[in-house]
């Protein structure tokens, strides 16, 4: 362990816990946010559910490991992103519970407006961390007010600067179209229709916010001369996959459609990582404030033993959650939950009539 750079594996760690979790999560995101635009009744809605619910829970443990890592590497960082974040990451802690209640109670009442009301939350709980993500993160690289004793000296107001709501646009927007891919790869008939509709409509927004939060930061790091390590390859490929992405969604390529939007929110995320380091917070009251990978940072005694405890325990986490994957790789249709053929209308939507078919109950799968 001597030989390595502790700090810098530990920030290139938790880049990739952040990574790992915006690609996995982005699409529970956007199956979320979509649900009311390609569901036309409960069996919809519970198709829809049942693309992610077996694996949503295990997808936001990225973020636990990730928060936890933060915690225990870098406890500088982690106090002073913590407590001047203080109210976005509150407000995205609330959603997720209220998302994650939401799948466990809608099915439990055979009641249209019970139901109604936790798919807002769905809804809400899916939107709302979308956008803070990028808030948040874009907030890092853009600058906050942090003084010399690396505490937050700002407000609320400090963290909605122009460029991070361009980054809360371009999350949301990319896991709206990551979503809608993973939605039409993910299930059949008419639902799978729609989020191919919603996918080719998706990717202006996710395009045009993508290629302007990369064209802005490039123009910051230009003005500022300051480009972290950041490769021109990484910001290149992120351009080159929300492009083909367009292209694929067109071409009806619902699994290279989702790789490609998948790519785009790594290289997106990866450049402003990349950009940020060796910094893990700029400070916009002076670059002799900025917390770093070196003054943020635990002990080397400590971060040896996290690393070890990393090699032994990362390949069975992973195993596992790709096991997970696997078992539940099948599509999801509206067959699984009526017990019936769905009988498609000539606009190729399922009649009205088939909507109460099994619509009571929770079915396996749902979470």
């Amino acid at each position: 362990m001597e030989a390595l750079d502790l700090p810098a594996v530990w920030f290139a760690i938790i880049a990739a816990l952040f990574l790992g979790y915006f690609f996995l999560e982005g699409f529970d995101f956007g199956v979320g946010i979509l649900m009311p635009a390609v569901s036309r009744d409960d069996v919809d809605r519970r198709v829809a559910i049942n693309t992610i619910g077996p694996v949503w829970d295990a997808n936001e443990v990225w973020l636990i490991v990730a928060a936890g890592a933060m915690f225990a590497a870098f406890p500088e960082w982690y106090a002073t992103m913590f407590s001047g974040f203080y109210l976005p990451l509150l407000a995205i802690l609330l959603a997720l519970i209220a998302r994650g209640v939401a799948f466990e109670y809608r099915g439990k009442r055979d009641d249209p407006t019970w139901r109604a009301r936790w798919d807002k939350a769905i809804f809400f709980g899916s939107l709302i961390p979308a956008f803070l993500w990028g808030v948040a993160f874009a907030s890092l690289l853009g600058g906050v007010p942090i003084d010399a004793d690396s505490e937050y000296a700002g407000g609320v107001l400090d963290l909605l600067s122009p460029y991070a709501l361009v980054g809360g646009v371009t999350s949301v927007s990319l896991f709206t179209l990551h979503g809608a891919v993973f939605l039409a790869l993910k299930t059949t008939g008419a639902i799978a229709r729609r989020a191919q509709r919603a996918a080719a409509l998706a990717w202006w927004p996710a395009a045009i916010s993508t290629l302007g939060f990369l064209a802005w930061s490039f123009v910051r790091a230009a003005w500022t001369d300051d480009f972290g390590v950041v490769p021109d390859i990484v910001p290149i490929a992120a351009v080159v996959a929300i492009m083909g992405a367009g292209w694929l969604i067109r071409e009806g390529m619902a699994g290279l459609s989702f790789v490609a939007t998948g790519a785009a929110i790594l290289g997106t995320f990866a450049t402003l990582f990349l950009n940020l380091y060796p910094r893990v917070m700029v400070s916009s009251l002076g670059d002799g404030y900025d917390l770093t990978i070196r003054n943020a940072s635990s002990g080397e005694y400590t971060l040896a033993i996290m690393t070890w405890v990393a090699i032994f325990m990362a390949p069975v986490v992973l195993a596992y959650q790709g096991w997970s994957y696997w078992v539940f790789r099948h599509r999801v249709s509206r067959e699984q939950l009526t017990g019936r053929p769905a009988r498609a209308t000539g606009g190729g939507e399922a009649p009205g009539a088939e909507s109460g078919a099994g619509a009571g109950g929770t079915t396996r799968g749902e979470a």
